[in-house]
């Protein structure tokens, strides 16, 4: 009976990690949409706000796992993950705002989030971890191809110079990305979820912090609505996405989460459509079903 039963119980930790790597894409969308109210109301620079949302984040997880008298992490090999980890959420945002910086969104967006799942795979099946066949490169092609529809051509205006600069950045970034999802599927024992993040994103402010303030300045003009939007920003797509994210990863391989995570400018798209004022032309909407069905064939395909 305990045999039968294994393979049903692992299935339902598999289909378990995927609706949470999915809740955490949705989330992140909302990421987009929230930093650019709070960089309105507070005027911050991108970088400015990448460093408070890890800090508002990062405070938070740790402010809970103090509340709830869970035990803070021991031993090298979490410190080390930890430390890893943080540095490398420092990089992949710090990059991405650079190359927003000297390129634009558009080109941005579709170099990082759409490199990243390639980046993954790619690493999967060097290591040995997946078997990339044919349907994996379709379902990455299929989505690239999306979030190329979704996102625009890039516009022009831009020196050559700028562009390959960007593109580097960009490419630097889902770099950090990738390398965090690839290495967050295997777990450290006794290394919690909530406080591990928490650690991360706190080390990574204080490393985007100074990078910030030398180049464009931290100051925040504490007002009720500014206070709230950090408090969003924090909460939503920083500390509970990431959380689910990394509890996600133990149970589901890297380059289907890599995918998953095409969520986010999708649903930050639709937002800005709803809420912003955005208009998501034909191409847009071609854009968006096409990563839809990426995504559901690459979680249908992990499954079974």
């Amino acid at each position: 009976m305990l045999v039968s039963e294994q393979p049903v119980a692992t299935a339902r930790r598999s289909a378990t990690g995927l609706w949470l790597l999915v809740l955490a894409g949705v989330l992140w969308g909302t990421g987009g949409p929230t930093g650019s109210l709070l960089a309105h109301e507070a005027g911050l620079s991108p970088l400015a706000v990448a460093a408070y949302r890890l800090a508002a984040g990062g405070s938070l997880l740790i402010a809970v796992v103090c509340l709830t008298r869970q035990p803070l992490p021991r031993g090298r090999r979490a410190w080390a993950r930890m430390v890893v980890n943080g540095l490398l959420a420092a990089l992949f945002q710090a990059c991405f705002f650079a190359a927003v910086s000297v390129t634009n969104v558009s080109l941005a967006t579709l170099l990082t989030i759409g490199a990243s799942p390639a980046l993954v795979l790619s690493a999967e099946w060097i290591s040995g971890r997946r078997r990339v066949g044919p349907l994996t490169l379709a379902t990455l092609a299929l989505a690239v191809s999306g979030l190329a529809l979704l996102v625009g051509t890039p516009s022009g205006g831009r020196t050559a110079a700028d562009t390959l600069a960007g593109a580097g950045l960009a490419l630097l970034s889902a770099a950090g990305f990738a390398t965090m999802t690839f290495i967050g599927t295997r777990p450290v024992a006794g290394l919690d979820d909530l406080a591990a993040t928490g650690v991360s994103f706190a080390i990574g402010a204080a490393v985007l912090a100074p990078a910030a303030i030398v180049t464009s300045g931290m100051g925040f003009v504490p007002t009720p609505a500014a206070l709230g939007l950090l408090l969003l920003l924090g909460t939503a797509p920083t500390a509970v996405a990431y959380a689910l994210y990394f509890r996600g990863l133990r149970t589901t391989q890297a380059g289907t989460a890599a995918l998953i995570a095409l969520l986010e400018p999708l649903v930050a798209t639709l937002l800005a459509t709803l809420f912003l004022g955005d208009r998501l032309g034909v191409t847009g909407l071609v854009g968006a079903g096409l990563i839809t069905t990426a995504i559901v064939l690459n979680t249908r395909g992990t499954q079974h």
